[in-house]
């Protein structure tokens, strides 16, 4: 059987169903390149495959595979050429007898053999390190480049395929894409026992393969956090995004006991946009990933644990205790929460929409995206700044970008300064008064139905790509019957609380509610989720810093 597999120096491997021989091959190989190079040893040529495909899902390398000829089930020639279907790039060697000869020179055609050995081979000196010596240095000038350790499989048109490297590329995980339909693709497919019918398949930093994963698992498996450190803390920041993280930071730098709790990725809305030019500090401008890493960064080194992949379910209150529950049934509690939940963008109600939602159809500007679009015609449904700074991204490569936009112009609801940037883009059109019908497509969006709200005609256009940014809606169901909110599920908060003079019902304390405190005492809102907010990247940062203060009066006074 093949030896155990571990990740660390490219590999030599040696098959040979002789147990002396192959102990013998091992020896005089590690005598040489063991110093460089890890020797794995494998006794028939099904248990050297499985030993390859091990190491390709862990993505390890393997420079050169020395291989016996006359071995039972499997020879050397069949094992060589099922061996370069999983590593393309290793140098291949058969070790033959004199008799044998013939045999190795066929395979030289048969699957591209790169020498063959003549047995016995002493002195090693002469007649095995030369041949290897010059097979290792032809493989290190060729491209055998490392990818990234995780890896994923996916089809252009899968749903779950587009969500999964949104999330990875949201939570800043490096990661190799490969098409299924693709060589290498289909290698890792083989590699991990799969046909490709399930997509995607992720093949993790330790070579797990994960079929469709769910964001949990996903996030365990690349290294992210999932599970907090302690039981209690002082404060619980439920969102990740420019308030959350704006919270994390002030909270942890100030001394504060710190978890922030995401569902998915931290940078919310903001991590999403292409480009925000308008943010204090930035003059020229920054993406959402760059600002939201730099404050992930910034929250982690003072010393807050960020939780990722984890949805909260549920809010209770127990004496000084506020618990916050998970989807699992976990939960973790402190002293004091801050709701920074952010929104969701809408779904569109347009028929046919829900269907190709990931195939075609993108919430949000789905930056992962964006090198699929070049020389294509895109559409962006949407007039406020997250579907201008979209618009302006995906113009450097699209052929062509449609704003479609419901009202009468953009600015009433877009910053003058986009405004005259898409005016002056030549590639970018704007069509107002116009909305989506309808999105066809058998397996992905191919055409829309665009309708005219004046004229009230229809239209038929040709695209495979639609972004949409039509509003959003606070994520806020979990609270109901806790935390009091208006009628469209935005958080009512400080003075909305007490506006005729009353505090809110079932308020116990001698004081009003504090400007960001909701109606349950040590339980705060900030950013886009609280009521009339301004839904600015610096105002949601600036109320995450201003709950924290106010959480510290509140811990002063408890």
């Amino acid at each position: 059987m093949a030896q155990a597999v571990e990740p660390t120096r490219t590999v030599i491997m040696t098959v040979d169903d002789d147990p002396g021989v192959s102990r013998a091959v091992a020896r005089d190989l590690r005598r040489r390149y063991g110093a460089s190079y890890r020797i794995v040893r494998a006794e028939s040529g099904e248990s050297a495959l499985d030993a390859l495909r091990e190491l390709k899902l862990r993505g390890d390398l393997v420079a050169v595979i020395l291989a016996d000829y006359r071995m039972p089930r499997m020879n050397g020639i069949e094992f060589l050429e099922q061996a370069l279907d999983v590593y393309p790039g290793a140098r291949r060697v058969l070790l033959t007898a004199y008799a044998d000869t013939n045999a190795a020179i066929d395979a030289i055609n048969v699957v591209d053999l790169d020498h063959y050995l003549l047995k016995p081979w002493d002195p090693p000196e002469e007649k095995l390190y030369p041949v290897l010596d010059d097979l290792l240095q032809a493989w290190r000038c060729s491209d055998y480049r490392p990818v990234p350790s995780t890896k994923v499989v996916g089809h252009r048109w899968s749903a779950r395929s587009s969500q999964v490297r949104e999330f990875l590329a949201r939570n800043q995980v490096p990661y190799r894409w490969y098409s299924s339909d693709e060589p290498e693709g289909r290698r890792l497919l083989a590699a991990a026992g799969q046909d490709g019918q399930r997509l995607p398949l992720v093949v993790a930093p330790d070579g797990t393969p994960l079929l469709e994963p769910e964001a949990p698992e996903l996030a365990a498996h690349v290294g992210l956090a999932t599970t907090p450190a302690a039981d209690f803390y002082d404060l619980v920041v439920v969102g990740g995004g420019p308030a959350g993280l704006g919270a994390a930071v002030y909270g942890a730098s100030e001394g504060l006991r710190t978890v922030l709790v995401e569902r998915s990725a931290t940078g919310g809305q903001a991590g999403q946009s292409s480009r925000i030019e308008n943010y204090l500090g930035f003059p020229d401008g920054v993406s959402g990933a760059q600002l939201t890493d730099r404050a992930r960064r910034q929250a982690a080194r003072f010393g807050a644990e960020i939780l990722t992949a984890r949805e909260v379910t549920g809010l209770e209150v127990g004496g000084a205790a506020r618990t916050v529950r998970f989807s699992d049934g976990s939960a973790v509690a402190a002293h004091s929460v801050i709701l920074a939940t952010g929104v969701s963008y809408r779904q569109l109600s347009a028929v046919g929409a829900r269907d190709l939602t990931g195939c075609g159809v993108f919430y949000g500007s789905a930056l992962t995206e964006a090198p699929s679009c070049q020389g294509q015609d895109v559409y962006i449904v949407g007039g406020a700044n997250s579907a201008g700074q979209a618009a302006m991204y995906l113009a450097r490569g699209a052929k062509s970008v449609t704003l479609l936009v419901r009202g009468s112009s953009l600015s009433a609801s877009m910053s003058y300064y986009l405004v005259q940037q898409i005016e002056e883009a030549p590639n970018i059109s704007v069509r107002t008064g116009t909305v989506v019908e309808a999105a066809h497509g058998s397996g992905h969006l191919e055409k829309l139905t665009l309708r005219d709200t004046a004229s009230g005609r229809s239209e038929l256009v040709d695209t495979q790509w639609m972004f949409v940014f039509i509003g959003a809606a606070p994520l806020t169901d979990w609270l109901d019957g806790m935390v009091l909110r208006d009628g469209r599920g935005f958080i009512l908060a400080g003075p909305d609380l007490t506006s005729d003079g009353r505090p809110p019902p079932g308020w116990e304390l001698d004081r009003p509610p504090y400007h960001l405190e909701t109606n349950v005492p040590g339980v705060f809102v900030a950013g886009d989720a609280r009521a009339e907010s301004a839904k600015r990247v610096a105002s949601a940062v600036g109320e995450g810093a201003m709950t924290v203060m106010l959480v510290h009066r509140y811990l002063e006074q408890s």
